[in-house]
């Protein structure tokens, strides 16, 4: 146990104290001698101001009057949960094509500097955690960082808008209502004044986005749900329907593992294949996923979706008959 996490776990035992604890116990608690546990609660009291109280003998623990009130100031982390920290720093600055690494910049000096004053000044080798971004989509900082703060300060957000599917160039006045981060891309929910509904936007394909000073208008959690989030993936509008799907025996020990969507329900079956079934509106990009699979995969049911399935696998063989 390093000094930070002494300090820590110093605090909390004679901040839980009723009665005074002594100093072979401190010793025991902390994993130190007897020189260090002394060293630690002066540290404790004279340069953090802890209203430590008592004496070698009878034992030591918290002003009764002060101790509820008195916390560790600043930010005091274990090494592991600066390590974790450090990690998922990265994670969020490597991904995203990099939009946030400016703004967490800060945080990672910080993090480094703190890790740094517990082992003596050595240099955390960050390199070696390694992200590998997969199929992410470039993102605009500036509207990236104009949606987060339009969906954080509860302002209307206007932009310009080309749609992926029919890259038709539109102007948007919209209410954010929450920013989704979906398969290593980031969606902007909305209530879309023009056309008067819910919409998802891909914020890679936003523009020129601005900031309104009129207020957002909020929509119910629960409506949000129902609309965005009802149905399979990210795309709007509520079930349609159920689909089945099975997995070979090789596929089956991955799937298994695989968050598909919040109201799935999933089972082994006695030859080894697991079975999925789960919600969907638009097929497209369930179809998408099944298919990613291959012969590994089947759609049971509906027949409607399995013969969708049977003509996309078709026209794909057909690409190889030339």
């Amino acid at each position: 146990m390093d000094r930070y996490e002494r300090i820590n776990a110093l605090h909390r035992i004679l901040k839980a104290a009723r009665y005074p604890v002594t100093v072979p116990r401190l010793q025991e608690d902390l994993g130190c001698s007897r020189a260090t546990v002394y060293r630690d609660l002066a540290f404790l009291r004279d340069a953090l101001m802890a209203p430590v109280v008592g004496d070698g003998e009878a034992g030591f623990r918290y002003d009764q009057k002060e101790g509820d009130r008195f916390e560790l100031p600043g930010l005091w982390l274990s090494s592991e949960e600066l390590h974790a920290l450090l990690a998922a720093q990265q994670l969020l600055a490597r991904t995203g094509g990099g939009v946030l690494s400016s703004a967490l910049a800060p945080l990672q000096g910080r993090v480094e500097a703190l890790l740094a004053e517990q082992a003596g000044g050595k240099r955390w080798p960050v390199e070696r955690v390694r992200v590998i971004p997969h199929r992410t989509r470039k993102l605009d900082e500036h509207a990236f960082r104009a949606v987060a703060s339009a969906v954080l300060d509860r302002k209307q957000l206007a932009f310009d808008y080309r749609a992926r599917s029919t890259d038709e160039k539109t102007r948007r006045t919209v209410s954010p209502q929450r920013v989704t981060h979906y398969r290593d891309n980031w969606y902007l929910d909305a209530w879309d004044h023009e056309r008067d509904a819910l919409r998802s936007f891909s914020v890679d394909r936003i523009a020129a986005a601005r900031v309104l000073d009129a207020a957002a208008r909020d929509i119910d959690e629960a409506e949000l749900n129902q609309h965005l989030a009802g149905s399979y993936g990210i795309f709007s509008g509520e079930p349609k329907g159920w689909a089945t799907i099975v997995f070979s025996p090789k596929a089956a020990r991955w799937v298994a593992d695989e968050h598909w969507h919040s109201q799935q329900q999933g089972r082994m079956l006695s030859d080894g294949r697991y079975e999925l079934k789960i919600p969907y509106s638009a097929p497209r990009e369930l179809l998408m996923d099944v298919l990613h699979y291959g012969s590994d995969a089947e759609i049971v049911e509906p027949p409607s979706l399995r013969e969708q399935a049977k003509s996309l696998l078709a026209l794909a063989l057909s690409n190889y008959d030339r």
